[in-house]
Order: structure tokens, then sequence, then C-alpha cells
């Protein structure tokens, strides 16, 4: 289908992303909006069909089939394409009927990404401050018993004189600290920042440095750091534990994932940087922000897991206290960044943004 030249002007120049496509679903034409969302050119995918430019469902190409032979338009939400590339993408897409049936057909993709990804956000930031009130009400009413509890403990341990009756006292005593500082772990480091220039590499080499001394050098560690980001304002130290706690449990996840033949790749962790420009935390937009990977290739967070692991006392072990991830949150919280998660079996990606420079 030739589109007249008044009308190509005026697509050419829209930020919607339009396609033109034949009968038998052969691309005609797209605008450059298009070209940049489905990382294309017009010249390189001409009369090529819809599956070689992204990839849809058996039913959903049905559709497109019929809506060209019937002349019916139609929408689809929140519609997952994958490129040849392997991006992932979500988009709302309508199509619209060209010309007598069998139709030419004009589609119009609409990128929810962003729009997924800050209410994503804004759910995490309300989770966590949720989470944040919960914790300190409960610390509440927590340690005010406690302390009743161990001062009365500490005053019957003065009064006896039988030994073994002053063991059980101390017991008390014990278990009340340790309590204690369960609740103050819960609630997260509770010193202001330090904030000084910080390296966002420098820190993850110190974390890549201490998990390689605990593994006793057996798990692979691979890195794609970005040499130009610029120094963060951050405090160094409690960005380590931040990170420390993401990669510990990156490397216990690999290391429990036992039925790998051998053949199949050893428990691997890999960091990735990023600079994003003109990126958006929560409510607030950012010139610049880092954007750091840690990906493992353990078997995967559980889906029902998966939305809660930032709570406190959630944990995917037996073994795990659940509190690693609720204190990273935390700290990159402070640092008025955020964390993320996306999992799949063979694949967890904890994703953390962190403003390189003040917000807009």
């Amino acid at each position: 289908m030739a589109i007249p030249a008044g009308y190509k002007n005026i697509l050419d120049n829209l930020t919607t992303a339009v396609l033109v496509l034949s009968p038998d679903l052969k691309v005609q034409y797209l605008n450059p909006a298009a070209e940049n969302l489905l990382e294309t050119s017009v010249t390189r995918i001409t009369d090529s069909t819809i599956c070689d430019v992204f990839v849809e469902s058996a039913e959903a190409l049905k559709t497109l089939l019929a809506s060209s032979k019937n002349g019916q338009s139609y929408t689809k939400r929140e519609a997952e394409f994958m490129l040849v590339s392997g991006t992932r993408f979500t988009v709302d897409y309508s199509v619209s009927s060209i010309g007598t049936e069998p139709c030419d057909l004009l589609m119009e993709l609409q990128p929810r990404d962003r729009l997924l990804r800050i209410s994503r956000e804004e759910d995490i930031i309300s989770q966590q401050e949720t989470t944040r009130i919960l914790v300190r009400g409960m610390a509440h009413e927590i340690k005010n018993p406690l302390g009743g509890i161990r001062g009365a403990a500490q005053l019957l341990d003065r009064e006896l004189d039988d030994e073994g009756q002053r063991e059980y006292t101390r017991v008390i005593i014990d278990e009340a600290d340790r309590l204690r500082g369960l609740v103050d772990r819960m609630l997260g480091p509770n010193r202001a920042l330090k904030l000084a220039p910080t390296n966002i590499h420098e820190v993850l080499e110190r974390v890549k440095t201490l998990l390689e001394a605990e593994s006793r050098n057996q798990l692979v560690f691979e890195r794609d750091y970005d040499p130009s980001l610029p120094e963060l304002k951050g405090d160094k130290e409690q960005l380590i534990q931040a990170f420390l706690n993401i990669a510990r449990n990156a490397m216990e996840a690999a290391f429990e994932h036992t039925d790998r033949s051998a053949s199949a790749e050893p428990p691997t962790i890999m960091f990735r940087t990023r600079a994003l420009r003109q990126f958006t935390i929560g409510h607030h937009r950012y010139r610049l922000v880092c954007r750091v990977d840690v990906i493992d290739n353990g078997p995967g967070i559980p889906a029902d897991l998966l939305q809660n692991v930032f709570y406190p006392m959630i944990s995917g072990r037996a073994n795990g206290t659940g509190l690693g991830l609720s204190i990273t949150q935390s700290i990159i919280g402070q640092h008025q960044g955020l964390v993320e998660c996306e999992s799949e079996p063979g694949r967890t990606n904890f994703i953390i943004f962190l403003p390189l420079e003040e917000k807009l």
C-alpha cells in the first residue's frame, strides 16, 4: 500500500508508533517512532512478515488476520512483545482496517513499560513506608516490656544465692537481649548517613572480595561496568552492607541450585552498571541515575514470594532471617533510591537505582 505523501508526513511526525500491514501481515510502512520502538528500520523490514519483527501469540496473529478479512477494529491492552534481539516490552495497541476487504491494517502501539514501572515503584515505595511504620510500632510495643523483663530478671539475679536458679535468670536476660537485637536489626541502621563522594564500582568490588572469601573462590563473578559513571553522594559502608545483603542471597541461591549437571554452568553472579538519563524514581525525576543489576543463575524466587521479598521476616530459605533485603531496601531508600526484583527459573535480577544528581 502506497501512503500519500501528505499522510506520510503526518505519520512520520507522530510520537505514537504506527505500522501498516498488508492483508497477509507483511509490513508496508512504519514511522520513525515505530522504528525506535521496534529497534529496526523501514528499509530493513518492508515486506517482512510481522513475525520477523516481534513475537506474538498464534491467537493474536489469528485475530489480526480476522480483522483484515472482516474489517473490524479492536484494541489489545498490555500485550507483551519480544523482539528478535530478545528485548521484551509491554504495549497497548489498536488495529484499524484501511480500504476494502481484505483490508490493510493500521497498528498504533503505545508503550506501557514506563507507566507500569512508575506504578510498580509507587507500590514498592508505599510498601516500604507501610513496613517502616509497622516495624516501628512493633518495635515500640516489644522493646518496652522487654526492658521491664530484663530489669526484673537482673534484680532477681542479684537476690538469688542458688547458682542453679541464677542460671534461669541469665537465660531470661540473654533471650531479652537477643530479641532486642532482632528488633534493632528489623529497624535497620539507626545512625545518620555519612554522605561523601562514592564510587559504586569500589562498593561492588568490596562486596566481590568478601563473597570470594566466603565461597572459597567456588563462585564465578562476571562484571559489566560502565566506566563513565560519576561518583554518587552516599554512605560507602552502608552501601556495601546493602549490596552485600543482596549478593549474599544471590550466592546462597546459586549454590542451592544443586541439580546442575556436570556440563551446566557453575554458580555465577553478574554485577552490571549503567547510567540512565532523565529517569523517574517514585515521584521524582533525576537527570542521571545509576542502575546496578545483581544477577544470579540460581533456581529463581517463587512467584508467590516475589511480591513480598522486601518485607521483614519473609525468606525463601529455611535458615533465612528475612531481614537482609528489608535492611537493603531501607538503606537504598535513605539514599533516595529504589530496589526492584525480577525472577524466573535460572535467573534472578535485583535492580538497584541510585540518583547520581539532584532531582529536577
